[in-house]
């Protein structure tokens, strides 16, 4: 009979799950690929070329057009050194920044000896090389600042993907949760029922046994009996 209802009880879990789907889900969400990438260190960020875009009468106060967008990095006081597109190395003049924004700066020039004939005329146009060790600096000082605000964006998301991931599938977890509890309590009680199983064929492997001590202990009687009359 034990047996029984044992397999009854495991025809009934058998269709509860059957209907059941649950999903075996991440602990934590997907979040893409972080992007952490630095400043690439083959890069000459001191050196860069400019566009004279725009100057005053006097051509001392010169509005470059950068060929990237680090110059946005330069600062007002700044200085900076530049020459002409064919001009020798040694050959620098130097200027003051004034201002700066998006791939433009604005410079003063303190004198254009030894780079440029002051008595010739700067054409708009004009493609001048320049050289920055304090841009390189400042590139390198906001990459470092980046690669931080990166890490602390990417730790953020994460945390914030998992709390999302959680409440997306808490039903779903919930479903999962309920159904490992209702496993065990099928098993515990399939372990039951095997355990009384157990117990009444052990009562009764005991009683056969007891009966059978019986039957012999009426046994020596008798014999002793028989002997002493």
């Amino acid at each position: 009979m034990a047996h029984f209802v044992i397999f009854l009880l495991s025809i009934q879990f058998s269709f509860l799950y059957a209907g059941r789907v649950i999903y075996d889900l991440p602990d934590e969400g997907i979040v893409g690929e972080d992007n952490n990438a630095s400043i690439d260190s083959k890069v000459d960020y001191e050196n860069f070329s400019g566009r004279v875009s725009d100057k005053d009468d006097s051509s001392r106060i010169l509005k470059i057009q950068a060929e990237n967008l680090n110059s946005k990095f330069l600062k007002a006081g700044d200085i900076v050194y530049f020459k002409l597109n064919r001009g020798k190395k040694s050959d620098q003049c130097k200027g003051s920044v004034r201002d700066s924004e998006r791939k433009y700066f604005v410079i003063y020039v303190h004198s254009f000896y030894p780079c440029f004939d002051e008595k010739k005329y700067l054409k708009r146009g004009t493609i001048l090389h320049f050289h920055s060790p304090v841009l390189s600096r400042r590139v390198l000082e906001a990459s470092k600042s980046r690669e931080i605000l990166i890490l602390k964006r990417s730790d953020f998301l994460k945390q914030l993907n998992g709390i999302n991931h959680f409440l997306w599938t808490y039903d779903i977890q919930k479903l999962k949760v309920a159904a490992e509890f209702d496993e065990k309590i099928a098993e515990m009680k399939k372990e039951k029922l095997r355990a009384l199983d157990n117990m009444i064929e052990r009562k009764k492997e005991k009683q056969d046994i007891q009966n059978k001590l019986q039957v012999i202990k009426m046994k020596s009687l008798h014999q002793m009996n028989m002997l002493l009359h």
